[in-house]
């Protein structure tokens, strides 16, 4: 069943809906389309035509962003351009993937279907789209996994565009995901003794409540077990500005008594469940460690990899706790209510070694279009040191290394930064006449 929405106007923005049919496999048209969902945004007074600006979001997995007023990186971008909010396949309302929509298919079938879901065929439908539309040339903004998508669009089809602006998202074009967790899991143990030195008292509470779940049967609100390793993940928000002083205060109220035992109170376990974005977007926790992957498998690196830092695996007694971050792992499928369904496909995805190319090095080693990126030097979730390494192949391109954000800098400062990615590419740009 598909829907479609009306243009609308709202804060003097005007949002207005295309829809697309694009092929699941752009190799064998026989496998089926999708539909494609993306949101036009401009400023209801513009009576000329600006050029497009192409928004790839992080994730994957996730939609594009629903504006609530022309703020942040979307108020800069309409000073230049008209934004197109692509929502990638498989989010929002481009063809959803869920535990829902694939309950049809064998596990078999679910693995195969979730294979066309990666940056490269985004980038196609987005291709697809530059076409459709006759635009000869276009902008683009990546954010974090929209970084990565825009480094295979700069390898597939770089000809179709004109600037490429990245934020918090130049991933590496070769590494093994090995290599990508060992640099994340020292990040995320960084960030968990920031947070403990601040609070010192939550280590108390955090062994509390990671002691309680240890040795007794707590269920969410949606009738799931709820376990050590699932409360560990919500580390993934230190990876964003402003969030040690909210965990802290979750932490603090995390117990009541009944009975005269303690209990985790229905609004910590609530809040807990609220926070396990898988449950929605199982594109995620299905193809996250896939985005490092060309020609060979996964094998569920970060779990692998965990075991290198064994203080992540908290046991009772264990003299620290720490928190984990934007890392997957294979128990998440037969503990998570709505990835359940999904685990033998996961698996399969994990030992698939055939993947194809993202990214093209001889044709990024050429480029010319101009690239600026926003690179956060104390970033959780992508490496500075692994950024810059790309980059330095990179002609063109360059980098505003910054500490003043995290890997949200768009999401919290978005007017100033896209301001200063834009001057930057301006610049390269003169330089090349």
């Amino acid at each position: 069943m598909t829907h479609t929405f009306p243009a609308f106007i709202d804060g003097g923005l005007k949002f207005t809906p295309h829809y697309f049919t694009v092929p699941l496999d752009y190799q064998d048209p026989t496998k089926g389309s999708l539909q494609i969902f993306a949101r036009e945004v401009t400023l209801a007074k513009d009576s000329a035509e600006k050029p497009w600006l192409v928004f790839f979001q992080g994730g994957p997995g996730f939609p594009s962003p629903r504006p609530n007023g022309n703020s942040g990186w979307l108020k800069r971008a309409l000073q230049d351009y008209r934004v197109l909010l692509l929502d990638q396949r498989g989010t929002g309302n481009s063809s959803v993937i869920s535990h829902q929509t694939l309950a049809h298919l064998s596990p078999s079938e679910q693995a195969d279907y979730l294979s066309h879901f990666r940056a490269d065929n985004i980038v196609r439908d987005a291709e697809f789209i530059r076409q459709a539309f006759g635009v000869t040339q276009w902008a683009i903004l990546g954010q974090s996994f929209g970084g990565f998508c825009s480094l295979t669009y700069l390898s597939l089809f770089p000809d179709s565009l004109s600037r490429a602006y990245i934020t918090g998202g130049v991933p590496s074009i070769e590494r093994h995901p090995d290599d990508v967790y060992n640099a994340t899991f020292k990040r995320t143990k960084e960030k968990n003794q920031e947070f403990f030195n601040q609070f010192p008292h939550a280590q108390s509470l955090c062994k509390k409540i990671a002691n309680h779940l240890a040795t007794n049967e707590v269920t969410l609100p949606n009738g799931q077990a709820f376990t050590v390793e699932q409360f560990q993940q919500i580390g993934i928000n230190f990876g964003v500005s402003d969030t040690f002083l909210p965990t802290y205060y979750s932490l603090e109220n995390a117990f009541i008594e009944v009975d005269g035992k303690p209990t985790l109170r229905y609004e910590f376990l609530n809040e807990m469940l609220a926070q396990q974005a898988f449950q929605t977007n199982p594109i995620y926790a299905l193809l996250h460690e896939s985005i490092y992957c060309q020609g060979f498998a996964s094998s569920w690196s970060a779990n692998r990899v965990r075991q290198l830092h064994d203080e992540f695996n908290y046991q009772p007694g264990d003299d620290c706790f720490y928190f984990t971050g934007e890392m997957v792992f294979p128990w998440m499928f037969e503990q998570y209510q709505c990835l359940k369904p999904l685990k033998s496909a996961a698996n399969l995805l994990a030992e698939k070694a055939n993947w194809g190319s993202l990214y093209n090095a001889e044709v990024l080693a050429t480029n010319r279009v101009p690239v600026s990126c926003a690179v956060y030097a104390d970033d959780m979730f992508v490496e500075m040191d692994i950024s810059r390494e790309t980059l330095a192949k990179i002609p063109n391109s360059k980098a505003w290394i910054t500490n003043e954000y995290e890997h949200n800098g768009l999401r919290a400062d978005g007017e100033r930064i896209l301001d200063k990615l834009i001057e930057m590419g301006d610049h390269i740009h003169c330089c090349q006449q």
